[in-house]
Formats: C-alpha cells, structure tokens, sequence
C-alpha cells in the first residue's frame, strides 16, 4: 500500500513537497497538493523544459515529473494551470487544513507562508492514511502581521481587496525593481515566508510572469 512517506520521498528529488492531503468529501480516495520546496528552483533552472528557451518552463516541468509521480503511483494528475477551465486549487487547498486567507487576502501555508506555489496534485483511489493538519493559520500567533504594511504602494492590505493596477504601476517604475527582482515586498514580509528558503530567482521568474516588461 502506498504510504505519505513515499509520495514525499518520490517527490524531493524533483524540488517538489506535500503541500497538503485530504480525504474528500465523498468518503472515496486520497488527494495530495504537490508543491514547490527550497530546492525547487535549483532543479528547474538546470531542466531541459527551462534551457530549451520555449514558454511555460515551470508548468512543462511540472506536467513532466507529476505525470511520473501520478504513472509510479497510479494516481491521477491535475494541475493548477493550463485552462480555463481551472482545476479548483483554492479551495483544494483550503480543504486541506494547511492552507488558509491571509490577512491581504493572499493565501499562506503553514509552511511556505505567503510564498505558495502549487505545481500539482494526485488523486489516489484509495484511502491512505495522512498526517493531521495545524490546528489553526499561522497568522493567528502573528502579533505584527507585516504583511498588511509591506507593501510601498498600499496595494496589499487588511482593509482593502488586492489593487491590482496600482501594483503594475508600481512595478514599471524604477522603484519596483526590488519586488520584481526579489519577489513582492508583502510576500517576503511573512515570518513563515522568510523561513521557508526560497530562491529570490524563482519569485523574479513569477513576477516576470506576472508583469512582463
């Protein structure tokens, strides 16, 4: 029988973690979230999906080695990316117990904090047994909550949705390198986020992605 250690093992070498598992809620199987670890963007820069200069490195990198793990496991694969229409990640990932709305209204990982980046998940037929979840968000222990006052431009706050424009304004300015090279300022701000050992180069991938220049 396949157990949570296995998937974990199997999936280190490709820089991937379990980000979360579930029994859902029609009583029938086991779905995993798979997503990015510390050792992640080593793997991917050096990948051929990443060398061969073609779009999407990071999601044919992804489809690749979860369509391995889903085939050595038969499991069935679905991934957050590739549509519309999208496979419902969110909430998967809320369901899961480690995932929760943070005070900007971002999602953190008890973990990753606010530096998530789900790659995948596996839908296993049968019931394996997984590890209980936190009891409760890590924002909830966060007395500073620096993630609300973070960012320069106010775009990312506790008292407003997610301005969205402002943000690409701000980004096409010279003062907006630092996030576009670092990743955004109210990510990194997180305590869990500045544990979690990203690579700055994969967060300057996601923005370049997210604000082309």
């Amino acid at each position: 029988m396949t157990r949570y250690a296995d998937i974990e093992a199997a999936a280190a070498p490709a820089g991937l973690i379990v980000m979360g598992a579930e029994h859902p809620t029609d009583g029938i199987g086991t779905r995993m979230l798979l997503g990015a670890g510390s050792s992640f963007w080593a793997i991917v820069s050096t990948s051929p999906e990443y060398l061969d200069g073609s779009p999407d490195p990071v999601d044919r990198f992804s489809t690749r080695v979860v369509s391995a793990l889903a085939a050595q496991f038969e499991a069935e694969a679905a991934y957050p990316f590739g549509g519309p229409p999208y496979t419902p990640f969110i909430a998967w990932a809320k369901s899961s117990g480690r995932a929760w709305s943070s005070p900007t209204g971002m999602l953190v990982h008890d973990v990753a904090g606010l530096m998530i980046s789900y790659r995948g998940a596996l839908h296993f037929s049968e019931r394996l047994e997984i590890p209980a979840p936190p009891a409760a968000s890590p924002c909830t222990t966060c007395s500073e909550q620096p993630c609300t006052t973070a960012c320069p431009i106010g775009a990312l706050s506790a008292t407003q949705a997610y301005d969205v424009p402002a943000c690409h304004g701000f980004l096409g300015t010279d003062a907006g390198e630092d996030c576009m090279s670092l990743g955004c300022k109210a990510r990194r701000a997180c305590p869990v986020s500045r544990g979690f050992g990203r690579d700055p180069a994969q967060s300057a991938h996601h923005m370049r992605a997210f604000h082309p220049s």
